[in-house]
């Protein structure tokens, strides 16, 4: 089960530093993570100030 950005997403780039598979990408206006690659570890959850990560 791959995680997803919400809404709430401030754009701000710290869950796209910590994705170890690089399965984050900035977008217009939030980033996006693509859930072929997205491995599940969690590790860009922790590491969103607002929240905006959750599993799918």
């Amino acid at each position: 089960m791959a995680h997803v950005i919400s809404d709430e997403c401030i754009a701000c780039g710290a869950c796209q530093a910590t994705c170890p598979v690089d399965a984050i990408s900035e977008g217009d206006p939030k980033y996006s993570i693509d859930p072929a690659v997205c491995t599940d570890c969690g590790a860009c959850v922790d590491s969103c100030p607002v929240d905006a990560i959750s599993a799918e």
